[in-house]
């Protein structure tokens, strides 16, 4: 059971203990928590014992008299409006009327509690106090959430781009400076390198707005019957030059029809991961096998490759976003480590399915997407089903 800490100030010792024992047993249930709320209950009966103990103890919430000897009510709210406490207040008093309740919300009060109050009324209005304060932490945890992984996200991705444009910039100056002589020839490989760079930046770039789209939801889907083998073919096609450049092999293992209701922008966008990833950290004169296998409900692709394969501990790293495995073999392979996070969302959360991989080092790797042939919920916008 979570916890809240609450204090009671009443110059009244009566009204103290009225609170405490009504409260003392009383727990509060919220729907979307998974705990029920209790209250550890404290007590003072002056707004100097009040501040005193604020000091020493921030409670959360805070049943506070209106009018108390010495400091009154509104200037112990005031001291904690001006401090910026994160102290939920509920005034109390007996002398009730609009002007009573203008005045300490100005001050900061969240809600206002007319004496006499029965129990019921009481627990009601620590209720409702409750259910606001947890709302509210909640939201400025998420808030808070937010602006951390956006800046996390911002850091990987400047410090992903540096590195490219740093490369791309020292060529350019070496070609300004004509520092490799008048011979052309002497800058094929900086302007080559160049455009690998570029490209490698490019689809960093597509990727990211692949991934946004899909996690804001924004991204329009039309849902439709679709042949995965027509699909599987386009992604061969799109990666063929790399794999002739390297001697490697690419064959497709599909029936004629591979019907699946998917949108073909996403299917086209786990098919050219795969077969890209397959090839460009395989061998070579390697080797990759792409097949596809159905069911009743499931489609199944599989991406075999004879690459340079990984370790249980790197495979263990790979879905996250911006995760590139780094060693040896792979420092030169460039890439941005958004595709197969974009993979696993888009078969996890779209197609009720899953990815999985098996890999050895030196041997390969296997990467396995189930999909489900028909989507039970279809997320995204603006749909249409075929």
């Amino acid at each position: 059971m979570e916890r809240l800490k609450l204090l009671v100030v009443d110059d009244e010792q009566p009204m103290r203990e009225g609170v405490i024992r009504a409260l003392r047993k009383f727990t509060v249930s919220l729907p979307y928590a998974e705990d029920d709320y209790g209250f550890d209950l404290s007590e003072a009966g002056t707004g100097e014992e009040a501040l005193e103990f604020i000091d020493k103890t921030p409670p959360d919430l805070l049943l506070l008299d209106y009018k108390l000897p010495g400091i009154k009510g509104l200037d112990v709210l005031d001291s904690i409006t001006q401090r910026q406490l994160d102290i939920l207040t509920v005034m109390i008093t007996a002398y009730a009327s609009l002007e009573t309740a203008v005045s300490a919300t100005r001050y900061g009060a969240y809600d206002f509690l007319a004496k006499p109050f029965t129990p019921e009324e009481l627990r009601t209005a620590v209720q409702k106090a409750t259910k606001h304060l947890v709302l509210s932490r909640q939201a400025r945890k998420l808030s808070e959430e937010k602006r951390r992984v956006r800046f996390e996200f911002i850091s990987v991705l400047a410090h992903e781009l540096k590195s490219p444009l740093a490369a791309v910039e020292g060529y350019l100056r070496i070609i300004q400076a004509k520092s490799a002589g008048e011979t052309l020839a002497a800058y094929d490989t900086m302007v080559s390198r160049s455009i690998t760079r570029l490209e490698g930046m490019r689809k960093m770039i597509f990727d990211i707005l692949d991934l946004t789209r899909i996690e804001s939801g924004q991204k329009k889907r039309e849902l439709v019957e679709t042949n995965l083998r027509e699909v599987a073919q386009a992604a061969i096609e799109t990666a063929l030059p790399s794999a002739q450049e390297h001697g490697i092999t690419v064959e497709l293992h599909a029936p004629e029809k591979a019907a699946l209701v998917a949108d073909r922008g996403e299917m086209d966008i786990i098919f050219n991961n795969l077969v890209s990833n397959a090839v460009k950290y395989n061998r070579p004169n390697g080797r990759v096998d792409l097949t596809i296998a159905l069911d009743d409900e499931l489609a199944t692709i599989t991406c075999r490759d004879t690459g340079i394969g990984m370790t249980e501990t790197e495979t263990q790293k790979l879905f996250h976003e911006f995760v590139r495995i780094k060693n040896a073999k792979t420092k030169n392979i460039m890439g941005s480590g958004l595709g197969l996070s974009t993979v696993k969302k888009l078969a996890t959360e779209f197609y009720g399915g899953d990815v999985r991989v098996e890999s050895t080092p030196d041997v390969g790797s296997t990467f396995a997407v189930t999909l489900r042939r028909r989507p039970s919920s279809q997320s995204g916008s603006d749909q249409k089903e075929g």
